[in-house]
């Protein structure tokens, strides 16, 4: 049985039947609102796939974008080789004044983050809405 791994990208949570993004081996979903852009990403990611997902971060680093949310509620397993490269992504969005935050890492996903050294690289929340909000708190003004 051939599995579509063909990424289709969602907006605002709704599935829309317009795939905006071909690319094959990542499977994906993609949300901006505001100026935090969220991949909602899906499946097994393999080390091809966390280097492609590196690849369109850069992509989106250079558009201008600087707060990403990677969304791995409905990942199920993610090679630990990918880990080191999204790691430097990271840093490159840190040094051009953004973050990239994940979200929805099952302990099991986690443990493979930990393993690869990533233990205390990324700000880590339970869902994506918490993430998202991370990102307004940075910018809400003290008082």
């Amino acid at each position: 049985m051939k599995v579509d791994r063909t990424p289709k990208y969602r907006e605002g949570g709704k599935r829309m039947n317009q795939v905006l993004e071909v690319r094959p081996g990542l499977a994906g979903a993609a949300m901006a609102a505001g100026r935090v852009e969220t991949l909602m990403l899906e499946g097994e990611l393999s080390e091809q796939d966390l280097l492609e997902l590196c690849d369109d971060l850069g992509r989106k680093l250079n558009r201008g974008t600087r707060q990403v949310v990677l969304d791995f509620g409905d990942v199920g397993h993610l090679n630990y080789r990918g880990v080191k490269p999204l790691m430097a992504r990271t840093d490159a969005f840190r040094r051009a004044g953004g973050d990239v935050k994940l979200s929805g890492l099952s302990p099991y996903l986690a443990a493979i983050f930990r393993a690869a050294g990533a233990h205390d690289c990324f700000e880590i929340y339970p869902h994506m809405n918490d993430a998202r909000a991370a990102f307004a708190l940075a910018r809400a003004p003290f008082v």
